[in-house]
């Protein structure tokens, strides 16, 4: 676990109270999180590979509608939706703190409960982005290749050795970087807190983006471990998923746990 105690502490909306992010700590989180997957790890694959199996019939989908280009903004996309994906792991950590032997069956009962309150909000609005980055990543796509889009391999081709396909890239990760970052600052602390405290969405999203705004550096470092994480389960068409998702979930938790303090 991570230290609950910081040296400076400070006052965040809803009299929450902040402490100091460093940049060791992302690594501590990890660590945590790597510790929550051993003590419990086929209650963690068991909960990833429901989203692992999900991803691999969207894409199915995709390319059935022959809409092979949307396979990999699906794929980054799922970084907009992954913190309230993680709220399965949030109980499974909390078993483990308390001392409690996680289960599945405890833990989907932890997410339907979570609906009730303005959880779901936030999960109404990480959903809305990712519509919102799949319509944007279509019209980017289609505007820069035009039918060629449809033909997979010949999209490959342009990417991979054209000047266009270059600039495509270029502009498809800038505008998605940029969507990532804003859904990244409003929810990265908002959702386990929201799971954690029976409190108002507004107070959540402004305890998050305080604490994104207070330690820059940190954060940045932890949005970017999650992309990459991502990113390497793309590359081995998922199978790392079941691994990847429930230790960043975990992580998560145990840097909400260190960035804001017990209520």
């Amino acid at each position: 676990m991570l230290p609950k105690d910081a040296p400076s502490r400070s006052a965040a909306p809803g009299n929450a109270v902040l402490a100091p992010v460093e940049l060791r700590d992302i690594g501590n989180a990890i660590q945590a999180g790597v510790g929550d997957f051993t003590a419990a790890p086929l209650v963690s694959i068991s909960i990833a590979l429901v989203y692992t199996l999900g991803g691999w019939l969207l894409a199915a989908l995709l390319w059935v509608l022959n809409m092979p280009f949307l396979v990999y903004p699906m794929a980054m996309g799922f970084a907009l939706v992954a913190p309230f994906v993680a709220v399965a792991f949030y109980e499974v950590s909390r078993s483990l703190a308390a001392g409690q032997s996680p289960t599945v069956y405890k833990a989907w009962c932890a997410v339907c409960d979570a609906k009730n309150r303005d959880i779901r909000w936030m999960a109404l609005i990480t959903s809305f982005a990712f519509f919102l980055w799949m319509d944007i990543a279509a019209m980017i796509t289609l505007s820069f290749f035009g039918a060629a889009a449809l033909d997979f391999g010949e999209l490959l081709k342009q990417i991979g050795t054209t000047t266009h396909g270059w600039i495509f890239l270029v502009v498809g990760h800038v505008v998605g970087a940029a969507i990532a970052l804003l859904v990244f600052s409003i929810s990265v602390i908002s959702i386990p807190m929201l799971f954690d405290r029976d409190i108002d969405i507004i107070t959540a999203i402004r305890t998050s983006v305080s604490v994104v705004k207070a330690n820059p550096f940190p954060m940045a470092l932890w949005c970017a471990t999650i992309a990459a994480s991502i990113i390497a389960s793309i590359a081995t068409g998922l199978l790392l998923m079941p691994v990847v998702l429930p230790i960043l979930g975990y992580a998560s938790w145990h840097l909400y746990r260190k960035a804001v303090a017990p209520a």
